[in-house]
């Protein structure tokens, strides 16, 4: 586990902190890549988080959510103890089975869906399992499928 302090920056509205240079090499080897988003673990002012290393704009950022620390955008500017360490826990969410039999049913949704980036697949797949009612996922299914054909808004998205 690495150590260190970083003040709390701003992109947008998301918190973040960089992480040095020499952590990030070290993250790389243990990960065997440098590109792509890279699971991580560790803590924050003592809480424990999991979260993605992602970069942007050409950096390496750690985003601050309030998960992570309570209030995190009323920390922006404050210096806060960071420990990081790659996590090699493999986090694939399967599919929905009611999802993969709706994409299936609807091949115009599928090619859609597969052509979109794998973040945005992941968001949609992450928001259907997640749900905890049949009746839920049933709708929200039917909602996924619309957003695909460029019908309706879904994850607060307009089109894919």
């Amino acid at each position: 586990m690495h150590h260190y302090k970083a003040a709390i920056k701003r992109i947008g509205v998301n918190p973040f902190v960089y992480v040095p240079g020499i952590i990030l090499q070290e993250i790389f080897k243990q990960a065997g890549r440098d590109k792509g988003p890279i699971p991580i673990r560790g803590t924050i002012n003592g809480k424990v988080y999991q979260q993605t290393l992602v970069k942007y704009s050409g950096d390496w950022r750690l985003y601050i959510n309030i998960t992570m620390l309570k209030n995190s955008p009323k920390w922006i500017g404050e210096t806060v103890d960071i420990a990081i360490e790659f996590d090699p826990k493999d986090r694939t969410i399967e599919s929905h089975p009611k999802l993969v039999k709706a994409l299936e049913e609807n091949p115009e949704a599928k090619r859609i869906f597969d052509s979109l980036p794998p973040s945005r697949q992941k968001e949609i797949i992450r928001y259907i399992s997640f749900l905890k009612t049949e009746e839920s996922v049933d709708k929200n299914v039917k909602r996924a499928i619309d957003f695909l054909l460029g019908k309706d808004r879904f994850v607060a998205r307009d089109k894919p």
